[in-house]
């Protein structure tokens, strides 16, 4: 299986990279394979891949395996944090009632494992719930659906907020008696990173919980917004807006500028001025605009061909440069490289992929991950991005 998934990693690296783009067609994976149809039902027999009719898309299993590993994930697992919480309570209450040295060192080496993945799966999960919490405010189109999603993100936040506090209270004081038999330094070690971690997650969710309370209120006030200018709008249409509404009254006591008549300032001339030749040249130029002002009748143009009547269409493609973004930090490529491999709906020049490439840096900085190393592609040095 391990050769297998070596030998066909440029196919799942594709299939991986367009999970969330589109199924992956039978043929695009023959060509991938070389048109050998045995390597792909090998990856079928394996459980990698699954056939849908003329279409393949990565086990479930797999695919969640990959996400997890290269913290690409999107999905808020807050019941793994608990289940590990109670798999460490079992392991600490079986290490205080064995007797064999051998069988306690095994439970004491599944506690330590335990510990470490506290933290990075408490991590993990803030990470992807303030991804969640940016994505939903920015791409969901409809209200309602925007302002269920970060109400229920909200409530996964105030759940891992709880599970924080149950991994403090277990460390601090419900398993006193195992964290004194059994400390060492590597224990001492794994408990200090852990609550580093646990601290550093709360701070996040302190930051997660502010981002909430601010799109929400942001929603509403638009919502608000909306509701009110409809109101108005079908007032008007039924002609009952004066009559049902104060309107006139706050026209009439609102100061705003842009509700005033501009004011004008004639401008009266000296005798003295009207005397001499400047004003007389002044006079002269006022005449001579008059005049082009003066409607000439033009001559009727002659009808057009019927042949210049026939509709043509012209169609533009454009490049969707936030669709791009997200793809890219869900990739874990460098930008260069993705934006050079991204499936466009027009082929681009090499030029052209530059241009996207300095157009994503200038958009999107904030977003990125900029280091020191450089590459050399086409003559063209560039260099290597990655997202946050």
């Amino acid at each position: 299986m391990l050769r297998t998934l070596s030998r066909e990693q440029a196919l799942l690296t594709e299939m991986f990279e367009k999970r969330k783009t589109f199924s992956y067609k039978y043929d695009y994976a023959l060509e991938m394979v070389e048109g050998d149809d045995n390597r792909i039902k090998h990856l079928i027999e394996y459980g990698v891949i699954r056939e849908n009719g003329n279409w393949l898309e990565l086990d479930d299993q797999f695919l969640q395996f990959f996400e997890q590993v290269l913290e690409v994930n999107e999905e808020i697992n807050i019941s793994l944090i608990d289940a590990n919480i109670q798999y460490l309570r079992d392991q600490i209450n079986y290490f205080l009632k064995e007797n064999n040295e051998h069988r306690k060192y095994n439970y004491l080496r599944a506690i330590k494992s335990s510990l470490r993945k506290m933290g990075v799966i408490t991590l993990r999960n803030i990470v992807d719930l303030k991804r969640n919490i940016d994505n939903t405010f920015k791409n969901e189109p409809n209200y309602k659906i925007k302002r269920a999603k970060l109400e229920s993100l909200d409530k996964k936040r105030d759940d891992i907020s709880s599970f924080i506090q149950r991994i403090e209270q277990l460390l601090d004081k419900e398993e006193k008696t195992f964290f004194t038999i059994a400390l060492d330094d590597d224990l001492i070690q794994i408990i200090h990173l852990l609550k580093v971690q646990l601290n550093e997650c709360r701070h996040n969710i302190i930051a997660a919980q502010k981002q909430i309370i601010e799109y929400l209120n942001q929603i509403l006030y638009q919502s608000r917004v909306v509701e009110k200018v409809r109101q108005l709008k079908y007032l008007k249409d039924q002609f009952t807006i004066r009559h049902d509404t104060n309107i006139d009254q706050l026209l009439a006591s609102d100061r705003h500028l842009m509700y005033e008549t501009r004011p004008t300032y004639p401008l009266k001339l000296s005798l003295d001025y009207l005397g001499s030749d400047e004003a007389l040249d002044s006079i002269r130029k006022m005449y001579r605009s008059s005049l082009l002002k003066v409607g000439i009748k033009s001559h009727l143009a002659p009808a057009l061909p019927l042949k210049l009547l026939n509709e043509e269409i012209l169609t533009e493609v454009q490049v969707n440069l936030e669709e791009v973004r997200n793809g890219f930090i869900a990739s874990g490529k460098d930008l260069f490289n993705f934006v050079a491999g991204y499936p466009y709906d027009k082929e681009l020049s090499f030029d052209e992929q530059v241009t996207i490439f300095c157009q994503m840096i200038s958009l999107y900085e904030a977003d990125f991950q900029f280091t020191d190393q450089f590459n050399f592609f086409n003559d063209v040095e560039y260099a290597l991005v990655y997202p946050k």
